[in-house]
């Protein structure tokens, strides 16, 4: 762990001169300071992992056992959520577990499967691509996120902190013993016929995302806040290419589609709060099944999240943070709605909440991190 740790810090120090693309924005999700209506109601997906008893060849082509028998995901949906376009393509993941490694697989309908980026670390998100994004200990900060395209070029990063946080993004991690591959029912980067989709698998060795999680890796009933993006650009076909079709006014790419498995609510992935909770089992998969246990501690932690975003909301209209929940009110946030009361520690330019409950005590700060302890 001191390896990897000095590997974050002199990687700070890299990226701090560098800058990298973000699809990233800054507005809030509607709704949580609202005078008339009380905190929305918190239903990230969920999804059980099953162990795969049966070995795994990366190859894209999901023809072992274990995949077969491994349930898929909901399909994915606008990243905004419900009230939106529904995607044109169907997209699907399903997710398997072994004591090495932690399984990713997705089949992405899509009549002409296209990328032309082969440099890894690319920004893979400029191509049509499939993207993975992982906070083993749930506290929304040191998550990780994985790209790829139809060539399966793949860019993988940490972030220290989500953008609106101030990040920064470490792209000087090359994740060792990570295992991908892409098969195309079809022909790639050939406009002249129609596909049907491309199939993605991903083997993310345990040993290094236990780094994001204090050593640990997952055991049976252990819970992961993951979630999966698509990002697919509206192209054209030009003289046999493939090319963004453009705002005629502009002259700029028209925006992206973004299809998620659990919405986020606004157009960025990085709000790691909403990402879907990801159930381990030691149960092999097509074995057995088990039910979603959802952690009442969750619901508490999001209460803590929507003082953090009142909290936000008030620093932007008056140029500080508050220490007296009530006066949150100026912002429309209801503190009455809370289920248990806070205490705002207040710093300069900084706090910590603190909020007993019957399920511990939990704390959420500027930098909208959450943990327990007293």
């Amino acid at each position: 762990m001191k390896k990897f740790l000095l590997i974050v810090v002199l990687a700070v120090a890299y990226t701090g001169c560098q800058k990298k693309e973000s699809r990233s924005k800054t507005e809030e999700p509607d709704g949580y300071w609202s005078e008339d209506i009380e905190m929305p109601e918190y239903a990230p997906k969920n999804y059980i992992c099953y162990l795969t008893d049966s070995d795994i060849s990366v190859d894209g082509v999901l023809d072992e056992t274990s995949w077969q028998k491994a349930p898929w995901t909901d399909p994915f949906q606008d990243i905004r959520g419900d009230g939106h376009p529904q995607p044109l393509y169907e997209t699907k993941a399903k997710m398997l577990w072994d004591e090495n490694y932690f399984y990713v697989a997705a089949r992405l309908e899509e009549p002409h499967v296209h990328g032309k980026i082969t440099k890894r670390d690319a920004v893979i998100f400029r191509d049509n691509d499939f993207e993975v994004f992982i906070d083993p200990d749930g506290d929304t900060h040191l998550y990780y996120e994985f790209e790829m395209n139809a060539l399966n070029t793949i860019w993988d990063l940490m972030l220290v902190k989500p953008y609106r946080d101030g990040g920064p993004p470490i792209d000087a991690l090359d994740t060792r013993g990570i295992q991908s591959a892409v098969y195309v029912n079809g022909t790639l980067n050939d406009s002249s016929d129609e596909d049907s989709c491309w199939c993605i698998e991903i083997a993310f060795p345990l040993e290094v995302l236990a780094e994001f999680n204090k050593n640990r890796k997952p055991a049976d009933g252990a819970q992961w806040r993951i979630n999966f993006s698509r990002v697919q650009w509206h192209t054209n076909v030009t003289e046999g290419q493939y090319r963004k079709r453009k705002n005629p006014e502009t002259g700029e790419s028209l925006p992206e589609e973004n299809w998620v498995w659990s919405p986020q609510g606004v157009v960025d992935m990085h709000r790691p709060e909403t990402w879907g909770f990801v159930q381990f089992s030691d149960i092999p998969a097509g074995a057995g099944t088990v039910d979603f246990e959802f952690k009442p501690h969750e619901n508490i932690k999001w209460a803590l999240r929507n003082v953090y975003f009142a909290q936000r909301k008030y620093y932007s209209e008056f140029g500080e943070y508050t220490g007296d929940v009530s006066l949150l009110a100026r912002v429309g946030f209801i503190a009455d709605n809370l289920p248990y009361p806070v205490n705002i520690q207040k710093g300069w330019g900084t706090y910590d909440i603190r909020m007993k409950t019957d399920h511990g005590t939990w704390f959420i700060n500027n930098e909208g991190r959450t943990w327990s302890g007293e």
